[in-house]
C-alpha cells in the first residue's frame, strides 16, 4: 500500500491514525533516508499514544532505545543505526519489547530478530519539497485494510 503525503501535517495525521490501530505485540519498522519523515512520524505516534502533544521525544540514536509509558501500555522506540549486530538487542530489553509495542528505526540491523508480522513503513521523498511517499507492507491484509480510510484521497 502506498500513501502520498503532501505535508508534515499529513505525516502527523497518518501517525495519529495508526496509533489508534496498535495493540500489544505490534512492531512498526521505519525505513528511509535521513530527512524522509521518520522522526516526524515517530514523534507524532508517541505523542498520540501518550495522549500528550507536548511529550518530549528525543531521538534514541545515542541511547539506542527510549521506553515510553502510554495509554495502551509500554512502547519501546529503537534506533538501531549504531548497533554492531543483532546480538546486542538482548541488552536493550528486546524480548520485553516484543511483547509490547515497538517502533524500530533502521530495522534491517535487527536481522531475523524483527517480529515476523512487523508493519514496515518505508519513507521516501516525493516530487515536492514537503511531499513524502510512504509504502506500507507486512501486516495481514485485514489489518492493512484498516488504513484504507486514511489513504483515500492520498493516492497519486
Amino acid at each position: 500500500m502506498k500513501m502520498y503525503l503532501s505535508s508534515p501535517q499529513q505525516t502527523v495525521s497518518l501517525a495519529c491514525h495508526l496509533a489508534g490501530l496498535l495493540r500489544s505485540g505490534d512492531c512498526l519498522a521505519l525505513q528511509g533516508e535521513m530527512g524522509a519523515g521518520k522522526s516526524t512520524f515517530a514523534r507524532a505516534l508517541l505523542r498520540s499514544l501518550a495522549g500528550d502533544e507536548g511529550l518530549e521525544v528525543p531521538s534514541p540514536t545515542f541511547a539506542l532505545v527510549q521506553p515510553y509509558e502510554t495509554k495502551i501500555g509500554p512502547v519501546f522506540h529503537y534506533d538501531l543505526w549504531r548497533l554492531s549486530g543483532p546480538d546486542e538487542l538482548y541488552e536493550l530489553s528486546w524480548d520485553d519489547a516484543c511483547e509490547s509495542i515497538m517502533l524500530v528505526e533502521w530495522p534491517d540491523r535487527a536481522e531475523d530478530l524483527l517480529p515476523e508480522e512487523a508493519l514496515h513503513l518505508t519513507f521516501a521523498q516525493g516530487t515536492g519539497e514537503q511531499d513524502r511517499i510512504v509504502t506500507l507492507h507486512g501486516w495481514p491484509e485485514e489489518r492493512l485494510a484498516s488504513l484504507s480510510a486514511f489513504s483515500e484521497g492520498r493516492k497519486g
